[in-house]
Formats: C-alpha cells, sequence, structure tokens
C-alpha cells in the first residue's frame, strides 16, 4: 500500500469510485512527467454501495470500455481503496529493526484494528525513529474488500499490482505537484460521490486521515427531495444547468448550503480530532485543496474558505505534468481534472522516482 520502486514497467492508475471510473497513465520522472493515456466513464447508480462493488460485471465492463475507447494497451493497474473498510494509524513501537517490525506488526497492530487481525491486509512505513522509539505509519484493509476489487480488475481482462489507499494516493499527486515545504501543513479533500477523504499533511509526512460517509449524493438528494427531480435532473442541475423549467427557485442556494455545512461540520471535526494528537506548534491547517468531483460544486471552495478563515483551492493533480492539448481535448480536461487526483496519484506508483 505504499510507495515501492516497481522498476520502468508502466502502470494505469484506476480510481473506481461509487459514481465513476477514472484511468490515468504517466510517463516520465517528477519534474519531467507527461500524461500519456486518459480515460473517463460514469457507472450507473447502487452499482457499488458503501465502497463495495455490488455489479462485477458493470464495473469491468466500464473499465473494460474505457481500456478500449482510449486504446489503452498497459495492462497492469494500481486502483484504490478507501472508507470504513481501511483503517490508517500512526503508532509508536519499540526500537527494532526493519525485518523484526515486519515479523510483528499483525501483534503491534491488533490494538489498532477493529478487525479479525486474520481477516486484514497490512502494510506499514517507517515515518521516523527515536533513540527507544519508532514511529510507524500503517494501513490496514479487510481481505474481502480487496478481493472484491482485484476480481472487477480481472474481470475486465487487467493485471491488478497494487492495491493502495485513497488518501496515500491523494498525497502522492501533491508531494509531486506542489512541492511541499516541510513546514507546510496542508488539508487534501477527495470529495467523491459517497466519500469524503481527508489527509492533512505536513511537509510530504501524513499525520492525519480520516474517510468521512459524505459527498456529491448528498446534494443531489437535497435538489430531489426540495423540488421534485429525478435523479438525473438533480445530477444535472447540481453540475450547473438550469432547472427543468427554467427557473431558478429562490432556496436553491438554501438547499446546497445546507449539504455544504454537514460537509464543513465533518472536515472541522477532523480538525479538531487533529489538534488533540498534533505536537505543539503544529495543528493548525493552514490550506485546503480540494479535488473530487463534490470540488466541482460552484462556490463550495468559496463556502469553505469563509467557514475556516484559510485559503481554499481546487487542487490542480496536472500542474507539473505535462499535457498535450493537440491529444487531450482542453474541454473535457477542464471538466474531468478535478475527478483526477487520486487517479494521477495510483498512476504515479509506476514512475521510477
Amino acid at each position: 500500500m505504499f510507495k515501492k520502486s516497481l522498476g520502468k514497467k508502466n502502470l494505469v492508475g484506476l480510481d473506481i469510485g461509487s459514481s465513476s471510473v477514472k484511468a490515468v497513465e504517466l510517463q516520465g520522472k517528477p519534474g519531467n512527467l507527461s500524461l500519456v493515456n486518459l480515460g473517463f466513464d460514469r457507472l450507473q447508480s447502487d452499482t457499488i454501495v458503501d465502497g463495495q462493488i455490488m455489479e462485477l460485471n458493470d464495473v469491468s465492463g466500464v473499465i473494460a470500455n474505457i481500456f478500449n475507447a482510449h486504446s489503452i494497451k498497459t495492462e497492469r493497474v494500481a486502483a484504490g481503496v478507501s472508507g470504513h473498510s481501511v483503517i490508517v494509524k500512526n503508532i509508536v513501537v519499540p526500537q527494532m529493526s526493519e525485518d523484526e517490525l515486519a515479523e510483528s506488526i499483525d501483534w503491534h497492530a491488533e490494538e489498532h484494528i477493529p478487525f479479525d487481525i486474520a481477516d486484514v491486509s497490512l502494510d506499514f512505513q517507517i515515518t521516523g525513529t527515536g533513540a527507544e522509539t519508532l514511529n510507524v505509519l500503517m494501513a490496514a484493509c479487510k481481505r474481502d474488500r480487496i478481493d472484491n476489487l482485484k476480481n472487477a480488475i480481472q474481470l475486465a481482462g487487467k493485471q491488478p499490482v497494487i492495491i493502495d489507499v485513497d488518501v496515500f494516493a491523494l498525497q502522492n499527486c501533491y508531494e509531486v505537484n506542489y512541492e511541499p515545504t516541510p513546514e507546510q501543513t496542508v488539508a487534501l479533500l477527495n470529495i467523491g460521490a459517497s466519500t469524503m477523504n481527508i489527509n492533512i499533511v505536513q511537509g510530504a509526512q501524513s499525520v492525519f486521515t480520516r474517510d468521512v460517509s459524505v459527498g456529491g449524493t448528498q446534494y443531489t438528494a437535497a435538489l430531489q427531495r426540495e423540488f421534485g427531480l429525478t435523479f438525473e435532473q438533480a445530477e444535472s442541475v447540481k453540475r450547473g444547468s438550469p432547472m427543468p423549467d427554467g427557473s431558478e427557485p429562490q432556496d436553491m442556494d438554501a438547499a446546497i448550503e445546507g449539504v455544504s455545512e454537514n460537509l464543513a461540520l465533518e472536515i472541522q471535526k477532523t480538525f479538531d480530532f487533529f489538534r488533540t494528537t498534533a505536537e505543539a506548534g503544529h495543528s493548525t491547517v493552514e490550506r485546503i485543496l480540494i479535488s473530487g468531483g463534490g470540488s466541482k460544486l460552484r462556490d463550495l471552495p468559496q463556502y469553505l474558505s469563509r467557514r475556516f478563515d484559510i485559503s481554499v483551492e481546487t487542487f490542480e493533480p496536472f500542474r507539473r505534468i505535462k499535457v498535450d492539448d493537440r491529444r487531450f481535448d482542453p474541454d473535457l480536461m477542464r471538466d474531468v481534472v478535478p475527478e483526477m487526483a487520486v487517479a494521477v496519484g495510483l498512476a504515479l506508483r509506476g514512475v521510477e522516482a
């Protein structure tokens, strides 16, 4: 689940969300990266529920269609997991070698994981050392969730070589594109259809992560409820289209802002949790970068900026990655780029450091 060199073989970063599938392939090295392939397609509602793929054939069909439509020849895939089946913890253990830690990580993890240790896949990374202790970033995911994801990819005729964690893919994308300095504390938000991934990073180190069951579909549901729209109509209005009857209800902004307030409350909870665990003098988030389909909601960055009184910007996943306008339609890119941060972070697993 953590970044390790894979040699020179490319792979495709495949972000399988609850409403869409995103694919990205990169080439080059950090500082000289370029986009090779990009694909995007939507999923039918309820195809994925609570992170679990309910309709394997539907998801594998969308994956295969993306690869075919964009002539993506690479079959090796890196995909990500998030949600309640994933546990990420910063833990402290006694000083030992990395081999000793690998042998004992199950034992250390047991007190931090609310699942049977036999039912999870574990990975870890040493993030700091003291005279008598090690700081360890640990990630665990239920095996059935990983098997479910692998099955969908394999049914599409592709090879799942890496299963990462979405918050870490988001961080990889951030590090390459923003080159943070060690003293910067930034909150990375990926607002998907049903889940918001939050990763608070100091420099290049993840210090607090949380996945929250809130996202773009709550805006859709609010518009359906308030104005009697179908799901498809509400999705269209949410993305900026006019109401089906051409009107602009006075209480439209109130309906949208009500959901934004719920989202902001979960962000505030996360910041509060972070402050209780952070070292003195390092507990202030200085900036928020938002990505995902939910980040395209009108005025959301401005709303969050007012709410938290800090800078809120849209994440730029291709900020330091070359994109050839002759190959990739600029209008399409403007529409889908905010949703590509996790896919780019996953694709970076196939890039030489």
